[in-house]
């Protein structure tokens, strides 16, 4: 049987649901999960429950690799070769893809990022292009398989592994070209929009920024987190790190409700491969609601209290 890598993130010493995903895509595969940041033995049962045949624990020379890019993307070359992987996936988040660049630089081999579908047997990858508008798949010809999945695009299910725990260390060095000291996060315990399983969204008929409130109001009975269209933060209703569309985050959630928000193709790029996604408009003309699964004709200030104290 073919052998395939997952690099793990993880938050807090668990695993993130998007690995998991990734872990569903290997499935049929050995699955090789690699962790850099936290003790296997946390994450043992969870990993193990989706598939992983083996956990390791990857480290390089006895420094900590996740302080290191260049490092870390060194060590998985050499957990590539050391485990005769045939494929390598991970989370298409800020640190997937910056890792899997630097791989794909040090392997000399092709890689594709932002997947919404694999076939690792096929090396094929279906991935969205020209802003939404279409799907290609392509195929890599590559010894290693390099690809960074879309957050949720996959929906995570169990499969049981042997979850075998054992160390790796690899013999590499660090070139020193960058360190991480320290990791500022802003939004302290707010979920990041790209890995938000749930996601509302205000727009432009938001009218102002403290009206925010009431979309966040929504989104904590929901777990979601919240975003804002281009026209919102362009009108500084919210900052550029809530943007979801074709300048802001790509963003894949199970549902997307979207409050006031028009439905222009550059934020329907940014959202579209939602599972489901609800509109909000009083404007039943509103080209949102040509793009929605469930749609809403009323003003969002009467619509989204109803909503949350229903929920």
């Amino acid at each position: 049987m073919a052998s395939t890598g997952i690099l793990i993130e993880t938050e807090n010493g668990a695993v993130k649901e998007t690995s998991l995903g990734v872990m569903t895509a290997a499935a049929g595969q050995e699955i090789i999960a690699l962790v850099v940041d936290a003790d296997p033995a946390g994450l043992k049962d969870k990993l193990a429950e989706y598939g992983a045949a083996k956990i390791v624990k990857l480290t390089a020379a006895d420094k900590d690799v996740s302080a290191s890019p260049d490092l870390a993307a060194h060590a998985l070359a050499a957990a590539v070769e050391k485990y005769g992987l045939t494929a390598l996936l991970g989370t298409a988040s800020s640190t997937g893809k910056d890792l899997f660049a630097r791989l794909a630089a040090i392997m000399d081999q092709p890689m594709v990022s932002d997947c919404v579908a694999l076939d690792i047997a096929a090396k094929t990858a279906k991935k969205s292009h020209f802003s939404g508008k279409t799907f290609a798949t392509l195929k890599v010809d590559a010894q290693v398989f390099l690809a960074t999945v879309r957050p949720n695009a996959i929906e995570a299910k169990a499969s049981a592994g042997a979850g075998e725990i054992e160390a790796f260390s690899a013999d590499v060095t660090d070139p020193g070209l960058l360190t991480i000291k320290e990791v500022k996060k802003g939004d302290a315990g707010k979920i990041d929009l790209t890995e938000a399983p749930v996601i509302i969204t205000g727009g432009r008929a938001i009218k102002a920024a403290e009206n925010y409130k009431m979309l966040e109001d929504c989104a904590a009975k929901m777990g979601a987190a919240v975003g804002a269209s281009r026209a919102a933060v362009d009108a500084g209703y919210a900052p550029h790190s809530m943007q979801v569309g074709q300048t802001g985050k790509t963003v894949s959630p199970r549902l997307y409700i979207a409050c006031g928000v028009s439905g222009a193709v550059q934020h329907f790029a940014g959202m579209k491969t939602s599972k489901v996604i609800v509109a909000i408009n009083e404007d039943k003309d509103a080209p949102i609601f040509a793009k929605c699964d469930y749609g809403i004709v009323g003003d969002i200030f009467d619509v989204v209290p109803v909503l949350t104290e229903k929920l």
